[in-house]
């Protein structure tokens, strides 16, 4: 199954970097970054995460939520967390299941790098699907800090 531009983003709900869980449908009401990534501490996931710390004050003051997803688990996600100074939840996918329902599940049992940009109903409205971590951080701020 494959998610893509015009469905609901299938709903989930898991442990994250900051404790307690997420709930996707939880965040409706605002527009939500919700980018997949490999492995945490690689380099490029390693980038990717630190930059979208960088803008995420910025997507704040928009009413924009950044989620980051991997397959790896809570405690890992905090620890990468912490090293990347994300202030935003890095959910746990240790059990693979977001990324099966989303698509994203590579041949190796890893994440594929694809962001989703969803509307405050939890529609996709538009997606990157590549794997160098700049494409994904131009889209975002071009459609929301431009």
């Amino acid at each position: 199954m494959s998610i893509s531009v015009g469905d609901v983003a299938p709903d989930f709900e898991a442990p994250t970097s900051q404790g307690g869980k997420l709930k996707l449908s939880g965040l409706r009401g605002k527009k939500v970054v919700l980018y997949f990534y490999p492995k945490a501490f690689t380099p490029g996931c390693t980038v990717e995460t630190q930059r979208f710390a960088e803008i995420t004050p910025l997507l704040d003051q928009k009413g924009v939520q950044v989620v980051g997803i991997s397959v790896d688990n809570a405690n890992t996600q905090h620890k990468f967390a912490e090293s990347c100074h994300a202030n935003f939840p890095l959910v746990d996918d240790e059990t693979k299941g977001i990324s099966k329902s989303y698509g994203v599940l590579g041949m190796m049992g890893l994440a594929k790098r694809v962001t989703f940009f969803l509307d405050e109903n939890g529609k996709v409205v538009d997606l990157v699907d590549a794997m160098r971590p700049a494409a994904h951080l131009d889209r975002t701020r071009e459609r929301f800090l431009a």
